[in-house]
């Protein structure tokens, strides 16, 4: 079934207020299935314009549930193209990387195949082969460029789709959830901290712990946990797509240490103390409630985007396999100018860390339990509805 033959409408009339099953967390053929209708159909984020800034940069993503290695560069045009990372001549790798991404550059805005030296440029294109008089007739270099990957950009944030036969735009799978953040500054909040594990959960529990703020009083007791309310408010779906605001508890009380890095803070999100100066677009805390923390929302299906003043942090979930996944989380605020921003920023994203750990902290217990077969339901309350939406949406594309 395609993204846009959905009745989203229809399918949010039907999310309903009962139990949810636990088999399609631990079932390898539902695992299988989600990343055929979902994962090789869906537009999937992949990298920030900011990562690839000049002419001939390059990232390359290893993308392990489809077996498949990408290459995103910047062209002479500045056009951001992705492609497959095969040469076209014996498949092996155009960049060689041992880790999950890597990062260069070439000025001149070609790519080279160390195996034999086939030589591509920034649109794909075969440029030189060493010794191209001894191949047949047959073969035809313009014929035989890169395999390109369908690639758009959105706020500066790199999305990439692998179903060739998709025609689906990124704006359009996007929809209104786009116009919620329009006006946000992502690319000038780009100082960042970037933080990575593998974790021998699925996919599914990993952006459930990250989709709800009931947890937050409990789990996060030791960092935070008196900052924000357990509520959300202001849900909205668009499409596949969702968000919610989460708010602070304005009673909360602070070690001095913390007091300190708040008041210095540029970031709403690690005080209350900027709650009277708002400056977010219009369709994010529309109420302007002075107690408003961070928008949370999900582009579905792996990412979870929260934004705040001045700051924003992203937490994306790849499935590796049906019982493990890497988790990437990335904190961008603006970038430093006075000692005490760099104190203050520090502090906040050391917190953010902690919390992070926390919340990592649970996701290998939970897979483990559900695969005992102990129980095979589960309960949601009202401020887990984004998780029932994000079920139900993957449930209507896999049937």
């Amino acid at each position: 079934m395609r993204f846009d033959q959905i009745n989203y409408t229809e399918l949010v009339d039907k999310l309903g207020v009962g139990h949810v099953p636990i088999a399609p967390y631990v079932s390898e053929s539902a695992y299988e299935n989600e990343i055929e209708n979902i994962f090789k159909k869906a537009w999937l984020k992949v990298g920030l314009t900011q990562e690839i800034p000049n002419v001939g940069d390059w990232k390359v993503k290893e993308l392990d549930f489809a077996n498949t290695s990408v290459i995103m560069i910047r062209g002479k045009d500045d056009h951001i193209r992705a492609f497959h990372n095969m040469c076209s001549h014996r498949g092996n790798k155009v960049i060689p990387n041992a880790g999950y991404e890597a990062f260069g550059g070439r000025k001149a805005a070609l790519l080279t195949c160390r195996f034999h030296g086939w030589v591509f440029d920034a649109e794909g294109q075969i440029v030189s082969i060493p010794q191209e008089d001894r191949f047949p007739s047959c073969f035809h270099k313009e014929e035989n460029g890169l395999a390109e990957i369908r690639c758009e950009t959105w706020n500066g944030l790199i999305f990439i789709n692998l179903d060739r036969e998709g025609t689906q735009s990124l704006d359009q799978y996007l929809g209104d959830y786009s116009a919620h953040f329009e006006g946000f500054p992502f690319t000038e909040v780009s100082q960042s901290f970037t933080y990575h594990t593998i974790l021998d959960t699925n996919w599914k529990i990993g952006m459930d712990a990250f989709a709800e703020a009931y947890h937050v009083q409990t789990l996060h007791a030791g960092s935070f946990g008196n900052v924000t309310e357990c509520g959300v408010g202001g849900v909205r779906f668009y499409g596949p797509h969702k968000t919610c605001s989460i708010y602070f508890n304005m009673q909360a009380s602070h070690p001095p240490v913390t007091e300190a890095a708040n008041i210095r803070a540029n970031s709403n999100l690690a005080s209350i103390h900027h709650a009277d100066r708002l400056d977010l677009p219009g369709m994010i805390n529309p109420d302007n409630l002075s107690n408003f923390a961070f928008e949370l929302s999900i582009a579905f299906p792996n990412i979870l985007i929260h934004v705040a003043q001045n700051v924003w942090f992203t937490h994306q979930f790849w499935p590796l396999s049906n019982g493990k996944t890497l988790w990437e989380g990335r904190y961008y605020c603006r970038p430093n100018v006075k000692n005490s921003d760099y104190f203050a920023s520090e502090y906040a994203h050391i917190v953010a860390r902690a919390a992070w750990l926390e919340d990592t902290g649970t996701m290998e217990n939970t897979y483990l339990a559900m695969k005992s077969g102990a129980k095979d339901k589960q309960w949601l309350m009202d401020e887990e509805v984004l998780i029932r939406h994000q079920l139900a949406v993957i449930d209507k594309l896999t049937a």
